[in-house]
């Protein structure tokens, strides 16, 4: 044999294994629904570079090495290593962790957008990754758990609702709190309450969060829509963003009963943490005072608020006619022993005004269903004794949904979900603000934990002060001055879709959605008569106390009287109420 014919030879042998050795794999690619993935990758294992994409149907030809490995890719789906064949069948699995599956458009009904065919910015936060151990409001565990959202927990009291940034501040004047949807319904906030008033401590923010009666168990993610497209969803409501929450549903297939019981245990405030003067630093200011003359007797006894010094003045001018004594000499020696009492006193306000309570929160939940129909249904209980004194919350919760599937084109749901809410706080009067001089202030406030933050650890907790040009003591102040609040919140819900056309390439759904909801809220402000502020409109009415009377703003001067004396208005007796 020649050598040009040996040669050639080699040459075929080469060529006819190389052809041998390489393999057409062709097959079909699905997702979670058996429907046709578009644009999906697929790959020689290892040769990225050596790919196709899958077709409108869904299918693939690729030439590979003969038993090599291909590598199917496609956004928010797991990958997939298989070996490489004709005719294969590869069906998608989704990612793990949360995802959008789609948003809730309202308008003539309620639709499941593809995750793929929204546009704008989008972030969603599991439930469990979002509920927060011992606060039982649920929009304040968003706080960290996205990228841009912003949660100022402006007051630590249940009901009020936390400040949120979704887009920032949107305007200069209006409000720039996104909005709430629940399965699809926005839930509107039961009073209007802006950013600047909700660190107000007005008795209104109580009731002005929308979503305080919802249970963090029954929510299965939040979808949080940043960007203006919202807007074309949900309107121009939607400027600030959009807070959805998807509930939990039944699971076909599957029956469970599930049980969650949380205690939390909340210690008192210590004034470790705070840098406010002792009792002893307050005695040596009010000793430098004194000295220096500013400690003037007639101001501080017929002032409108006075401490350990108008107590002491006053002390010395209570004469007891059976003992012929005065309650307090007008001596230096006994006004030093009762100023030395004062200086070691060191009263621990946040000790007497709160407590080391544990807040309990309960919920049983019980889900199921089959290929016809799924359901789930839970009930809550949470009650909170109260941190500090005049306080409690109790909520009690219920929540349940049911799918059905009547023929394979139609679908009905149906929701329902009540919550109802009892609570006691101090009683509070709305701020008044000089805009002039920049001055915020309140007239009667009793917040336990402003006032053992502003007021001197040198007074005695068991004795009555002056304040409001009448007796004063904290403690008898909280149980004769408080406000009730109840609020009762209902939805009913329900959802039908109709699939028109149902073919393998298109497909026609119409979804129709109606939801009733009432909610009810009720704040009654009891004052009774016993207590420093019903005082306080008949101080000075005693003929005897002039200075009281001419200087008491909340007595009444009748305007069309010439020479008319203030006077009350105030029924003796009884009980005030606001509500």
């Amino acid at each position: 044999m020649s050598l040009k014919k040996l040669l050639l030879l080699i040459v075929l042998s080469v060529v006819s294994l190389a052809v041998a050795a390489q393999v057409k794999v062709s097959g079909t690619v699905f997702d979670e629904n058996n429907e046709a993935v578009i644009g999906a990758t697929v790959h020689q294992k290892g040769k990225p570079s050596n790919g196709v994409s899958t077709d409108i149907d869904g299918k693939f030809t690729l030439t590979v090495p003969n038993g090599a490995h291909i590598i199917v890719k496609y956004i928010g789906y797991e990958d997939v290593d298989a070996a490489g064949k004709s005719g294969m069948v590869i069906n998608l699995k989704p990612a793990g962790g949360v995802q959008l599956e789609g948003v809730e458009v309202i308008g003539t009904g309620y639709q499941n957008v593809d995750k793929r065919m929204v546009a704008g910015s989008v972030s969603s936060v599991s439930a469990d990754k979002a509920k927060l151990s011992g606060v039982a409001d649920v929009s304040r565990g968003l706080e960290g758990r996205a990228a841009g959202v912003q949660v100022s927990n402006v007051t630590g009291t249940f009901g009020t609702a936390p400040k949120i940034r979704v887009r920032g501040a949107t305007s200069i004047y209006g409000d720039s709190k996104p909005l709430w949807v629940v399965d699809g319904v926005i839930l509107e906030d039961n009073v209007e309450i802006s950013a600047d008033d909700l660190s107000s401590g007005d008795a209104t923010t109580l009731i002005a969060s929308a979503v305080a009666g919802l249970n963090a168990d029954d929510i299965e993610r939040f979808d949080i829509l940043k960007d203006g497209s919202a807007t074309s969803i949900y309107g121009a409501k939607a400027n600030a963003g959009v807070i959805v929450i998807t509930t939990k549903q039944g699971r076909k297939g599957h029956t469970s009963l599930n049980y969650t019981g949380e205690f939390t245990y909340r210690l008192k405030p210590n004034y470790r943490d705070y840098n406010i003067s002792n009792s002893q630093e307050q005695m040596s200011i009010y000793k430098e005072m004194e000295q220096k003359g500013w400690l003037e007797f007639a101001s501080l006894a017929n002032g409108s608020s006075s401490g350990v010094y108008g107590r002491m003045y006053n002390l010395m001018t209570q004469y007891d006619p059976i003992t012929g004594t005065y309650a307090l000499p007008n001596t230096r020696a006994a006004m030093n022993e009762y100023l030395r009492e004062a200086e070691y006193r060191n009263t621990d306000w946040f000790d007497l005004l709160f407590n080391d309570n544990v807040m309990q929160n309960h919920a049983l939940s019980v889900s199921g269903g089959t290929d016809k129909g799924q359901f789930y249904s839970s009930i809550s209980i949470m009650n909170d004794p109260g941190w500090y004194k005049s306080s409690r919350v109790e909520r009690y919760t219920f929540n349940s949904n049911a799918s059905y599937q009547l023929t394979d084109r139609i679908k009905i749901k149906l929701l329902n979900s009540d919550s109802y809410r009892k609570q006691r706080a101090p009683g509070t009067l709305s701020r008044d603000i000089d805009v002039v001089n920049g001055e915020v202030r309140r007239d009667f406030d009793i917040n336990p934990y402003s006032y053992a933050l502003n007021t001197a650890r040198t007074l005695d907790p068991n004795a009555y002060y002056r304040r409001n040009y009448t007796d004063f003591n904290i403690f008898n102040e909280l149980e004769n001055n408080y406000m009730d609040v109840g609020v009762t919140d209902v939805k009913f819900q329900g959802e039908l879709n109709i699939k028109a056309i149902k073919k393998e390439k298109q497909n026609l759904d119409f979804n129709f959605l109606g939801a009733f909801r009432y909610t009810g809220a009720e704040t009654n402000h009891y004052i009774l008569d016993n207590s420093n502020q019903a005082k306080a409109y008949r101080a000075g009415i005693d003929p005897e106390d002039a200075i009281t009377r001419s200087s008491n703003k909340y007595l009444y001067t009748d305007p069309d009287v010439e020479n008319a004396l203030p006077e009350t208005v105030l029924p003796k007796g009884g009980i005030l109420f606001y509500s």
